[in-house]
């Protein structure tokens, strides 16, 4: 190879070809650019002059700043040096789904974008390649196999201005596959003639919120949070407990969504200033569910949180609840008792009213009448009597109680003790015959002695009343598909068992699959502390013990903890130590 050449006019073009034994300088992707004739060596001596001044860029980067090199020539360079593909992208060639899987801040803040599935792998399109620590979060993120593109930053800034400037755009684009009768809402009252209503009703409006409704169905969600802020509305799915972000529409369309969701509600449209609490029910490809909607005022906006109340999550049966055998059967006989009252206690959002209506679904409601009071009815039981709770008009949980125990009821279940009225007639009622099931909010199950105690009911009169207490959990399950042994635990687990002296001989975790969004966890269990009351138990009760006395008690009855029925699932391989850690207390 010679320094000089002719071009096809019969110039000459000297000072193109790379010597590398005298520029043994130029290593990275301006090496590229000098072996394709992109660049000439004086350029590149050039760029190194400049970079001596501003050694905070690379060659590279001067070489694009000083306008010697054009920026996708660069980028091109960039994707050869590093043995990637190279390729340019506009808002139509990306796979909407899979945009969503990554917030759009961090699309916009990290310069990266994932453009598409290929096979069981993602590819993503980077602009920085050479940035290590962004690639390990990626993976982090997707926990698979992926494939990065290098794709210039100004072609993801311009697909992120474009959703951005045009919010029917996005929407449509995010719901290109949904149709409007997906969702059909019912007894829907007819729309009023104001702008805001009219916004509502519009098409792009009316399929969001019917693809955010089919998507949580979808996906199992529990809950739906539209949340405002000063200028971005973040969506967001409560699924196995852990809330994870959605495609978020523009913070322009709130009002609107908002405004469909009061109209399909039944609410006043026009009330901003308070809290407003209202129910659907909707069809989705067959199905019925009902929806709890909560309207909240907020400094940018009004909250909007929904509640799924699919009749599906609660015909669960006892026997798939996660109980294991032995506490399963002492539940069990508890239940198939005449009289006393039983407890489930746990936080909101613990699962206790899946485990009540379970345990009443297996009771025989031919022969026996056996009635609720809630607030509100979530799930509409055949042949069980359920009474809504309405205080504004005095309908309080103490009145329906004292109105129910007149029905002849053989089982009254009460949706939560909140007061001491309430707790005094659910413990007469099971003095005088009844089988009473109701909630407490406590922590673990000998707590709500002492929480029964400080309502205002008489030690003596709990002594007499109460079954047994059931507290319990809700964790994820590892995801069946892409389960796998580890070899070795987290720091933070090792420390944990290490700590409690727990010796696994074999642990499990989810790898991350497409059917767990990645997680490593489907679905969810039970975890269990059940305190029944023996002779010991009640003789000690009656005489207004400490915590620590009842709790030291009911271990040394045989109690098994939280913490001890979740590590025995562990080792069952049905969860990991990271969701008992999350779960119970450290």
């Amino acid at each position: 190879m010679t320094a000089q050449q002719t071009q096809a006019d019969g110039s000459e073009l000297t000072d193109v070809v790379w010597k590398p034994q005298n520029n043994a300088t130029f290593r990275g992707p301006e090496r590229v650019l000098l072996e394709r004739g992109q660049v000439t060596v004086a350029q590149l001596q050039q760029a190194l002059q400049l970079q001596r001044e501003n050694p905070r860029l690379s060659i590279l980067q001067t070489l694009v700043k000083g306008e010697l090199v054009d920026p996708i020539l660069a980028l091109q360079a960039v994707a050869e040096y590093f043995k990637l593909p190279f390729q340019r992208v506009s808002l139509s060639e990306i796979d909407p789904t899979t945009l969503a899987l990554l917030p759009p801040e961090y699309i916009k803040s990290k310069g990266v974008m994932p453009l598409c599935r290929v096979g069981e792998a993602i590819a993503v399109g980077i602009s920085d390649p050479a940035d290590i620590f962004l690639i390990d979060d990626l993976k982090r993120r997707f926990r698979g196999t992926m494939q990065l593109v290098v794709v210039p930053p100004e072609d993801i800034q311009q697909i992120i201005g474009e959703l951005s400037a045009s919010p029917t755009q996005k929407v449509d684009e995010i719901l290109k596959d949904v149709v409007e009768d997906n969702v059909e809402v019912q007894e829907n009252k007819e729309e009023a003639s104001t702008d805001l209503e009219k916004m509502a009703g519009e098409s792009p409006v009316i399929r969001y919120v019917n693809y955010l409704i089919t998507t949580a169905v979808r996906e199992g969600a529990s809950d739906i949070h539209i949340e405002p802020g000063e200028k971005k509305l973040r969506v967001r799915l409560r699924i196995d407990g852990v809330l994870t972000e959605q495609p978020s529409p523009p913070i322009s369309m709130h009002a609107a969504i908002t405004s469909r969701l009061k109209i399909m509600a039944n609410l006043d449209i026009a009330e901003r200033r308070i809290p407003q609490d209202g129910r659907i029910r909707v069809t989705i490809n067959g199905r019925t569910v009902d929806l709890r909607v909560s309207l909240l005022p907020v400094v940018h906006g009004e909250k909007c949180v929904i509640r799924i109340l699919d009749n599906r999550s609660i015909l669960v049966g006892l026997n798939n609840l996660g109980l294991l055998p032995d506490m399963l059967e002492k539940f069990q006989h508890q239940i198939d008792q005449p009289h006393g009252v039983i407890l489930v206690t746990g936080p909101t959002g613990s699962g206790k009213s899946t485990t009540l209506y379970s345990a009443i679904q297996v009771m025989d409601a031919v022969e026996m009448n056996i009635s609720t009071v809630e607030d509100p009815v979530e799930y509409e039981l055949a042949a069980i009597n359920q009474v809504g709770v309405h205080d504004a008009i005095g309908m309080s949980f103490s009145a329906a109680l004292r109105s129910l125990l007149r029905q002849d009821p053989d089982v009254v279940m009460i949706g939560e003790i909140r007061d001491q009225e309430t707790a005094r007639i659910a413990v007469q009622a099971a003095l005088t015959g009844h089988l009473v099931l109701s909630t407490l909010h406590t922590n673990d199950a000998p707590s709500s002695v002492t929480r029964l105690i400080n309502i205002g009911v008489e030690p003596f009169l709990i002594s007499a009343a109460l079954n047994g207490v059931l507290a319990q959990r809700l964790i994820r399950k590892i995801c069946p598909n892409c389960k796998q042994p580890v070899d070795k635990l987290k720091e933070h687990e090792a420390a944990f068992a290490k700590k409690i002296g727990l010796t696994l001989q074999q642990s499990f975790r989810g790898a991350g699959c497409d059917k767990c969004r990645k997680s490593g966890y489907k679905g969810r269990l039970g975890i269990y502390e059940f305190m029944e009351f023996d002779d010991n138990l009640r003789d000690l009760v009656a005489r207004n013990p400490s915590l620590t006395e009842l709790r030291t008690t009911a271990k040394a009855g045989g109690m098994r903890t939280l913490r001890e029925d979740g590590l025995l699932k562990v080792a069952q391989g049905m969860t990991t130590i990271e969701e008992i850690m999350r779960a119970t207390e450290t």
